[in-house]
C-alpha cells in the first residue's frame, strides 16, 4: 500500500493506519468528493488533530494522502506538468481545514503553482462531522491581468455540491488551450516574458537598468509583459527574491500568460537550481540573455567559436543532477567501482569541449595576427570604434568610409570586428575598426571568450568612443564602457569622445555636454556634421607631423581589414 506522507511526527501507529485506509477509498470521477469520503477524511482529521488531505487523480484514484499541521498541508513532488498546451495537472486536491475557514493564500497558491484540476477545502465541524466545502479552480488569462487567476465557487455542503467534475475540469481545459492558441496566433512565435529586477543595497538606476532588461528581450525576441520590481539589502541566499515573493511572481506570470521569467541581476547556480525546481516555467537571467543574443548574432567562425565556449563557461557550474538515482556509466577495471555519473560525463565532456574551443580560437588568433602584421608594417594607423551597443558605431563606420555593414536598431548587431581603409587628403589614410559593443556588467565569461577580438584594442593608435547623445542614461553607459576599458588594460590609451545622434537634442545641450567631456558633436546619418570628427582623429594621429611608428610583426594584432 502507498505510505502517508508529510508531517507524520507524534502519530500514534494507530492512527497511522487510519490514514492509510483512505487509500482503499475511490471517488467518482464526476465528483469532487464523495459525501462519505468527505466524512472519513474529517473524522481522520479530528482524530490527528492536523489537516488532512488527498490527491486525486481523474479515474477517482487517491495518489497520495498527506497529513499538515493545524493550518496547512505539505504537499509532497506531484511530479512534472502534462506536456499539451492547456493542460493541468491531471490531479486534483481534496483536504480538512479544522478551524472553520475558507481556502487559504496557501491553498490558491498551491493551485496556480501546481496547476492543480481544482482544490477543495472541507470544513470540519465540532462533532467531526463534513460542514462546508469550499472550491476554486484556475482561470485562463484575460483581458485584466490584475486579475487573480482562479475562481471561487459558492461553498456547498458535501452531500450537495453539484458540481460535475470532470466536465467542469474538460470545458476549463479547452478554454485554456483556445486562450493559449489565441495568444500564440498573436505573438507571431515570440516567447512571453516577465521581468524580475532586484536593486540590492544602495543602487539606484532600478529605471535605467529595467529599460536595458526590455531593450535586450526585444532584441533577443522575446516580449515582456510585465515587470515586477523589489528592493532588498541582500540577495536571499536560495531565491534571490525571497520564497514568499517568489510565489507572487509565479502568480503573476500565470496571470499574464507569461511563459518565462527573466532575473535581473545574475542567478547564481544555486538559486537559478531552487526557482528551476519551485516552477515549470522557463527560468533566465541576464548573461544567459546577452548569450542567447549573441548566439543568434554570431556569423563568422571565429565568433560562433567565442559564443559557444561564453555559453560552455557559463553552463558549467550550473550542470547538476536532477536526480539522485541517475545510472551509473563505464564502470571500472572489470565493470566493478562506481564508475561516472551521467553528470560527470557531461560535466567532463564540456571541458574537453571548452579546451578544443580555446585551442581552436587560439589557432583563428594567430591566423589573424599574420595577415594583420603584414599590413601594420605599412605603418597605417589603427582607429578603433568603440562604445555602448546601440550607440552607432556601425552607422559611423559606414559614414566615414561609405560601406554598407549591416546596421540595426537593435543591441549587439555587431559581433564580428569590420575593418575598413579611411584616406585623408593629404594622401595618409588609417585602419577604422568596428568592435563589439559594450554593456554594462557585460558577462565575464564573455569578455574572457572574446579576448581575441578585444585585444586588438590595445593595438589600436586611437579609441573613439562613441555615445549616444541622445539617451537620458548616457552617463552611466559612459561610466560603463570606460570602466571595461580599465578593465582590458586600456585606460591609457588615447581615445576621442564622439556625440552620436547629436540631431536628436537641442543644440544647447550638445554644446554643454562638448564642453563638459571635450567631445565632438557629431550625426552619423548626416555626413556635413563628421568634417569636425575628421579633423579631430586627424590631429590626435598626427600631431606635430609625426605618424605613430610602424608596428613589428610581433606587436601587431589589430584587426583585418574585411
Amino acid at each position: 500500500m502507498p505510505e502517508v506522507t508529510g508531517n507524520l511526527a507524534g502519530l500514534k501507529p494507530s492512527q497511522l493506519r487510519l490514514l492509510e485506509r483512505i487509500y482503499r477509498r475511490r471517488v467518482a470521477p464526476g465528483e469532487i468528493v464523495g459525501a462519505e469520503l468527505a466524512t472519513f477524511l474529517c473524522e481522520c482529521s479530528t482524530e490527528v488533530g492536523r489537516q488532512v488531505g488527498i490527491l486525486v487523480d481523474r479515474r477517482g484514484q487517491i495518489d497520495h494522502v498527506v497529513v499538515g499541521d493545524a493550518h496547512k498541508l505539505f504537499l509532497p513532488d506531484v511530479g512534472r506538468l502534462r506536456a499539451a498546451r492547456g493542460r493541468f495537472r491531471g490531479l486534483r486536491l481534496v483536504h480538512t481545514h479544522l478551524r472553520g475557514e475558507a481556502l487559504t493564500n496557501d491553498d490558491l497558491t498551491d493551485l496556480a503553482l501546481l496547476r492543480l484540476d481544482l482544490v477543495a477545502a472541507i470544513l470540519v465541524e465540532s462533532d467531526g462531522l463534513a460542514g462546508l466545502v469550499h472550491v476554486a479552480h484556475l482561470l485562463p488569462p484575460g483581458a485584466d491581468a490584475d486579475a487573480p487567476p482562479f475562481r471561487l465557487l459558492p461553498p456547498a455542503p458535501a452531500h450537495a455540491l453539484g458540481i460535475d467534475c470532470a466536465e467542469l475540469i474538460r470545458s476549463l481545459e479547452d478554454e485554456f488551450a483556445r486562450t493559449v492558441d489565441r495568444v500564440a496566433s498573436t505573438d507571431t512565435g515570440t516567447d512571453r516574458a516577465l521581468l524580475v529586477h532586484v536593486t540590492l543595497g544602495r543602487e539606484h538606476d532600478t529605471e535605467g537598468r529595467v529599460a536595458e532588461l526590455r531593450e535586450l528581450c526585444r532584441t533577443a525576441g522575446v516580449r515582456v509583459v510585465g515587470t515586477v520590481l523589489q528592493r532588498r539589502t541582500d540577495a536571499d541566499p536560495r531565491y534571490l527574491v525571497g520564497r514568499g515573493k517568489l510565489e507572487t511572481i509565479l502568480l503573476r506570470a500565470m496571470q499574464l500568460g507569461a511563459e518565462l521569467l527573466v532575473f535581473d541581476p545574475d542567478l547564481t547556480p544555486g538559486q537559478a537550481r531552487a526557482i528551476s525546481d519551485f516552477t515549470e516555467v522557463k527560468v533566465l537571467d541576464r548573461t544567459m540573455l546577452i548569450l542567447d543574443i549573441f548566439a543568434q548574432r554570431a556569423r563568422s567562425r571565429d565568433g560562433k567559436l567565442q559564443v559557444e565556449l561564453a555559453q560552455l563557461r557559463y553552463a558549467l557550474p550550473r550542470l547538476v543532477e536532477k536526480n539522485t538515482m541517475m545510472s551509473r556509466l563505464t564502470g571500472g577495471i572489470g565493470g566493478r567501482g562506481p564508475g561516472e555519473t551521467k553528470l560527470e560525463v557531461s560535466r567532463r565532456r564540456a571541458r574537453e569541449r571548452i579546451t578544443r574551443l580555446e585551442q581552436q580560437i587560439t589557432e583563428l588568433g594567430h591566423d589573424r595576427a599574420v595577415r594583420r602584421a603584414r599590413r601594420g608594417r605599412a605603418g597605417v594607423p589603427i582607429v578603433a570604434i568603440v562604445g555602448y551597443t546601440n550607440a552607432g558605431k556601425s552607422t559611423l563606420l559606414n559614414a566615414l568610409t561609405r560601406s554598407a555593414v549591416l546596421v540595426e536598431d537593435r543591441l549587439f548587431a555587431t559581433l564580428d570586428p569590420t575593418s575598413r581603409r579611411l584616406r585623408f587628403p593629404q594622401e595618409r589614410e588609417v585602419v577604422l575598426t568596428d568592435t563589439v559593443g559594450f554593456i554594462r556588467a557585460l558577462p565575464k565569461d564573455l569578455v574572457r571568450a572574446f579576448r581575441s577580438t578585444l585585444e586588438e584594442l590595445s593595438d589600436a593608435d586611437l579609441l573613439v568612443h562613441v555615445i549616444d547623445a541622445a539617451d537620458a542614461r548616457q552617463d552611466g553607459q559612459l561610466e560603463a564602457v570606460e570602466r571595461i576599458l580599465g578593465e582590458l588594460g586600456l585606460a591609457e590609451k588615447p581615445r576621442l569622445l564622439v556625440l552620436n545622434k547629436a540631431d536628436l537634442i537641442a543644440p544647447d545641450d550638445a554644446e554643454r555636454l562638448m564642453r563638459e567631456h571635450n567631445a565632438v558633436a557629431v550625426s552619423a546619418l548626416s555626413p556635413a556634421t563628421l568634417l569636425p570628427l575628421l579633423a579631430r582623429i586627424e590631429e590626435a594621429l598626427w600631431r606635430e607631423g609625426h605618424a605613430p611608428p610602424p608596428r613589428t610583426a610581433a606587436t601587431f594584432s589589430a584587426s583585418p581589414e574585411e
